[in-house]
């Protein structure tokens, strides 16, 4: 590109535009690739050339492989229209590391709008006329960024098999700052995280909830993070109110499987190192190590929620009142829901009967149909019941629902936990020797074919101890699960003693569902049958013992007939 007295007068007339970028690479590997040691080195050389009107444009941590940046579009955009007469870069690499893109720029943008492009290291400036060396240059700052982008993705991977996170800390949590690989709780947001947890279970929906945080000023996510300094990753609108919590962001929060404590690697990946877009992982690729750092939300919890949220629950009536059954009911013969209504003739009769009856091609042969007062009896009955044998017969409470562990259940139990921890340990050690070989690598210690036959041998050895890994870990949770979640429930019915209405909340934490038969004529009477499920246990037949009150629930219907309860399957003789 050549220039004569009139482009060099113009120039000296327009901005010149001091271009500096560094990405977490170029930060974590060279120090001189600051943007302090950049600005220091850019506005020394112009003083030297006696340019003036200098204007920074600015990109912090982001890749040169990236076309989209921020403050390189403004740049783009201020040439287009004739402020800026010259850009100077600390090298090639900084410009892009797209060798297409960087050849386009000073090939055809550049000359077109009469930018004069100084690379001072690469000793560059086209004021002095074309330079063929730079196609070159910005070829091998583009095999650069591909090659370090190779031993990056084999450094996640053994990362991410052996456990530990690659992706930012959800709302919640935050690096530890003694082992950024893992995570600690940060509480503040944590609370916000509970709070969300415990109002979904008492029944508030997604709008619900982020009203109610709204309107208790409670920062958004992304604003949280910014007013901590923590860069979150997420552009933030200058328009956006700070405390405005959608629908979608409480959705989020509730599906945030990490919250139990867990590490979930590799559920995206992208096809090119030149590929910002993630692309969803096939459940086979992802990899799940449970109970990794602290939770925030206990996994019965957590496992509740996602049940209630798979759910679709018919909430009210056609007259907007909600019933706190909605959702828990669920007819036996053809797997429906049973949907709330209210008695056309009689408003103060609210029903439930199922879905798949009620409709013009429904499936269902029944209605079982149930009063919504009458099941209101039942189940507050059986609550009662339930907590009053978990009060006054404690040690054959918890017998009951935990069962006997025999020895050698224990032993074996014990013998895959020791193996695992042993695995564990060794893909830790794999992890340190292959980051050690990395560097080794990358100071030329190592040559890059003894670096990927080692670095081979490690992933072939680190992948079949996974396979053995993730066995051991079902194993051992199918071990822990029968005690884990009889535990849970056992401390859930302690919350309930003797209980004098039904809440939300309480059905939440107790039922998973209600399984409600059509009613029958038995010896003259019409007998109700239901199968109540609790949560973690399943069905459960209380002796009878002292202290524990029997079942008396009885509906008499306008129509003079008497319906009584009966707690026995269906198959069983009444």
């Amino acid at each position: 590109m050549k220039s004569n007295s009139n482009n060099k007068m113009n120039h000296e007339n327009k901005i010149t535009a001091l271009y500096l970028r560094i990405s977490d690479s170029d930060r974590d590997r060279d120090e001189s690739n600051s943007i302090t040691n950049q600005r220091q080195m850019l506005h020394d050389v112009a003083l030297k050339l006696n340019l003036s009107n200098i204007r920074e444009y600015i990109d912090d941590g982001i890749t040169g492989t990236n076309r989209d940046r921020k403050a390189f579009v403004k740049m783009q955009s201020d040439i287009e229209k004739g402020e800026i007469g010259v850009v100077m870069v600390k090298d090639l690499s900084r410009l892009a590391r797209d060798h297409i893109k960087a050849d386009t720029l000073i090939e055809e943008f550049f000359p077109e709008h009469d930018v004069r492009l100084i690379a001072t290291n690469d000793g560059i400036d086209t004021s002095k006329g074309e330079d063929e060396i730079i196609p070159f240059k910005n070829l091998m700052n583009e095999f650069y960024s591909r090659d370090l982008s190779k031993k990056r993705r084999a450094v996640n991977v053994i990362k991410g098999n052996a456990g530990k996170s690659l992706s930012r800390p959800p709302y919640g949590y935050m690096k530890n700052p003694e082992n950024p690989d893992y995570w600690i709780i940060d509480e503040e947001p944590a609370e916000v995280v509970r709070r969300i947890y415990t109002m979904y279970l008492g029944g508030f929906g997604y709008e619900q909830i982020a009203a109610t945080l709204d309107k208790d000023n409670i920062l958004i996510p992304v604003n949280y993070w910014k007013s901590k300094g923590i860069n979150c990753g997420s552009k933030i609108k200058a328009d956006t109110v700070p405390t405005n919590w959608c629908y979608g962001t409480v959705r989020k929060i509730l599906s945030v499987q990490e919250y139990c404590g867990d590490v979930i690697n590799f559920k995206t990946y992208s096809k090119s190192f030149k590929l910002k877009k993630r692309i969803k992982n096939s459940d086979e690729n992802i990899k799940v190590f449970k109970d990794v750092h602290e939770a925030i939300i206990d996994r019965a919890t957590w496992e509740k929620v996602q049940s209630k949220r798979l759910k679709t629950r018919k909430r009210v009536s056609s007259d907007g009142v909600k019933n706190v059954f909605s959702g828990f009911l669920i007819c036996p013969d053809c797997g429906g829901n049973l949907n709330y209504h209210y008695n056309q003739t009689n408003h103060e009769i609210k029903y439930f009967n199922c879905a798949n009856n009620n409709k013009p091609r429904g499936t269902c042969t029944a209605t079982h149909y149930i009063r919504a007062d009458f099941l209101e009896q039942i189940i507050l009955q059986e609550i009662q019941r339930l907590t009053a044998f978990a009060t006054l017969h404690e040690k054959e409470f918890i017998n009951m629902v935990s069962g006997f562990s025999k020895q050698t259940e224990a032993s074996e139990l014990k013998r895959q936990e020791k193996e695992l921890n042993r695995l564990t340990s060794r893909n830790k050690e794999i992890d340190k020797m292959f980051e050690r070989l990395y560097e080794d690598n990358v100071n030329g210690k190592v040559n890059d074919e003894r670096y990927h036959k080692m670095s081979a041998n490690y992933e072939a050895e680190q992948a079949d101890n996974n396979k053995r890994i993730k066995i051991l870990r079902e194993e051992v949770q199918r071990g822990n699960n029968q005690q884990y979640a009889a535990d849970n429930f056992i401390s859930v019915v302690r919350k309930y003693t003797n209980p004098a209405e039904i809440t939300q909340m309480m059905l939440s934490e107790l039922i998973e569902k209600i399984e409600v038969f059509h009613a029958e004529k038995i010896d003259g009477q019409t007998v109700q049958r239901l199968n109540i499920y609790y949560n973690f246990v399943g069905e459960i037949e209380l002796p009878q013992f002292a202290g524990v009150p029997a079942i008396e629930a009885r509906l008499n219907t306008r129509q003079g007939v008497d319906v009584v309860y009966s707690p026995k399957s269906k198959k069983e003789a009444v």
